[in-house]
């Protein structure tokens, strides 16, 4: 059974660049130092990062983070070889070694779109995370399907709807209860079929798909 990342929060604070290894403290320089990718060009030439988190519960200040799943995509398909997945197990018991780790996401992202369903649930779990075990303040562009998909697909739904329905209006199969990384590529499989409607509706980068996705979201949740 997964215990979450609370065991290893700081309620100072975030904690201190120097009080970690030279292998953190390297790696935290170089993705701040990393350029962000281009966000003007089409979806074939983009990778995305579709994400999935599992969690104790819903609240981000309360609950636990348990574990990051994610998958690439780009040129349109998603490739064994472009994935990530990271659990914190019952037997940990290094909190250098979870730091390590959640590093090593940032280090697979590389500041590419995220993709997810419900982005603020997400994001609350990670924002925390990273700002309490690196000290760093976790902003990427988000790409939220939750609103995203009755935006571009009202004649389906002009609301949002629950994950596993969507999955029913385009025939993917969920395969039932599912964990954060089968979770992960059914959002995949959804953020396929996204694309191709982007596509159609001259949404044709990376970077308007995202100010699409943040005006659904905002228009919505205040209609």
């Amino acid at each position: 059974m997964a215990f979450g990342l609370k065991k290893f929060s700081f309620k100072g604070g975030a904690r201190s660049p120097s009080s970690q290894p030279e292998d953190i403290r390297l790696g935290l320089a170089a993705w701040r130092a990393g350029p962000a990718p281009a966000l003007d060009g089409p979806h074939f030439h983009t990778r995305y990062v579709i994400i999935d988190v599992a969690t104790s519960g819903p609240r981000a200040n309360d609950d636990e983070l348990q574990g990051i799943s994610a998958v690439g995509l780009k040129e349109g398909s998603i490739t064994p070889d472009d994935a990530f997945a990271l659990e914190f197990s019952a037997d940990e018991a290094d909190p250098v070694a979870v730091d390590r780790r959640l590093m090593a996401f940032l280090t697979y992202a590389a500041k590419a779109p995220l993709v997810t369903y419900h982005g603020p649930f997400v994001s609350g779990f990670l924002e925390r995370a990273f700002k309490e075990r690196l000290g760093v303040n976790f902003q990427p562009p988000w790409i939220d399907l939750a609103w995203l998909l009755p935006s571009l697909f009202p004649e389906k739904s002009q609301s949002p709807l629950p994950l596993d329905d969507w999955l029913g209006v385009f025939g993917i199969d969920g395969g039932g209860r599912r964990d954060a990384m089968a979770n992960t590529l059914v959002l995949a499989r959804l953020f396929q079929i996204l694309l191709v409607r982007a596509n159609e509706k001259s949404i044709l980068t990376a970077g308007k798909l995202i100010e699409e996705s943040q005006s659904a979201s905002f228009l919505r949740r205040n209609h």
